[in-house]
């Protein structure tokens, strides 16, 4: 007994080790802005939700086509049985004034509107997982700089102990250096607990668990995508979800406006019945026709509302109109102003400054500079590289400004 239990916790172990193997192995491959984007597709429980308001508007347009269903009535009057008459009789509402087809073409402009709001959903959604993103990559970008600067202040403050030591520089250095290093490692500590938040973002957005350690990411900051030129966004425009979602209002108001109208006109009741007496011992049969007289209520209030209802959907287009506009302007600005500045800290800016304070360092060695020079060169491109991450941080924000209102602008790129 004790060599098959062995040989269970044997099997027992095995399975729990290529299952650690199998989550490492997950764990450490790296995700990319695609990988994430199908994940969100896939369990992200607002899509789903979403997808529900089609399968809603089609279980109305469903609804808005049914005929109405008639009536049974059974009536007796006088209940002595020699004398009562009891009549049954089936009536049937005919709809007129075009009832039926007026709320099957507002239903039909309900599929409409939830078919485009689950697209504006998905442009947001997608927004959402490449600012997650790329959000984590520049946290990264940022840490790792952090970490640079943290080393350079060390080798400073080594310098210029080494020198305190030699006899070459004064304590007042030495007391600069560490405060530099101090300032230098709190921005460390800062940057690493930054990245930390944006990645647990991230993972929350795609549904995705930390347990199994930190996922890698595969993917560059700095590789951004083609924007097509202002010109070229403002003319497709229109073609966003959010007009068409406006227009489709619009057209579903105008559609409630006619269904409205139609239900000035009465419906006809048409009624089929027999009726027996039993003093008489006869059975007659009954044929009705009966319709409501419009004399006060003309539904003349609903329809006014829904007149003003379409006159406020027209402003509201209006207004989305101006407002997408200003947005779009507002965020190509940016991105071309965040572009220009990375041009040119990409372009020499970085370099010139990691030179200068490199040859600023080997000069205060040899003698040639004090270490405020030193301080000012390390203070020099450490601004340098902050303001470099400020204009990705700014470039990411306009471009995921635009791709909510686009959606994916890589893969819309030719047909601009």
């Amino acid at each position: 007994m004790s060599r098959r239990y062995s040989r269970i916790a044997e099997a027992l172990c095995l399975a729990v080790a290529c299952s650690f193997i199998v989550s490492q192995a997950v764990a450490s491959t790296p995700i990319t802005l695609g990988d994430a984007w199908g994940q969100v597709l896939q369990t992200n429980p607002s899509l789903m939700a979403g997808d529900r308001n089609v399968g809603i508007a089609e279980g109305e347009r469903r609804q808005a086509g049914v005929i109405p269903n008639p009536e049974l009535s059974w009536e007796v009057e006088d209940t002595r049985s020699a004398t009562r008459t009891t009549t049954v009789q089936i009536s049937q509402p005919i709809e007129l004034g075009g009832k039926r087809g007026a709320r099957i073409e507002m239903a039909e402009r309900g599929i409409d509107s939830a078919a485009i709001g689950q697209e504006q959903l998905r442009n947001e959604l997608r927004a959402e997982v490449v600012g997650a993103f790329q959000g984590a990559l520049l946290a990264k970008m940022r840490q790792e700089l952090a970490e640079q600067s943290q080393r350079l202040s060390e080798r400073g403050v080594a310098v210029v102990d080494a020198r305190v030591k030699a006899g070459k520089a004064s304590a007042l250095e030495a007391s600069r250096a560490r405060l530099q290093y101090e300032e230098v490692r709190l921005e460390a500590a800062r940057a690493r607990d930054q990245h930390i938040n944006a990645m647990n973002q991230l993972l929350a957005l795609i549904g995705a668990s930390s347990t199994n350690g930190e996922p890698s990411l595969s993917g560059d900051v700095t590789d951004m995508p083609a924007i097509p030129s202002e010109v070229a966004l403002l003319s497709r425009l229109d073609k966003v979800p959010q007009m068409r979602l406006a227009r489709v209002e619009i057209d579903r108001q105008e559609a409630g406006i006619e269904v409205e109208k139609s239900r000035r006109i009465p419906d006809l009741t048409v009624s089929l019945g027999s009726q027996y007496s039993s003093a008489d011992r006869e059975r007659v049969n009954l044929v009705g026709l009966s319709m409501p007289l419009p004399l006060f209520d003309r539904n003349q209030g609903n329809v006014l509302a829904a007149s003003r209802r379409a006159d406020q959907a027209r402003d509201l287009r209006n207004a989305a109109e101006l407002r997408l506009r200003s947005e779009v302007q507002q965020a190509y600005q940016q991105w071309r102003t965040a572009q220009g500045a990375i041009s040119g800290f990409e372009g020499g800016l970085l370099a010139s400054a990691d030179t200068a304070l490199e040859n600023t360092t080997r000069g205060f060695q040899m003698g040639k500079f004090g270490f405020i020079d030193v301080l000012d060169a390390q203070r020099t491109l450490i601004d340098v590289r902050s303001r470099y991450l400020q204009a990705l941080g700014e470039a990411l924000d306009a471009w995921v400004r635009l791709e909510r209102i686009y959606g994916d602008l890589s893969a819309q790129a030719d047909s601009y």
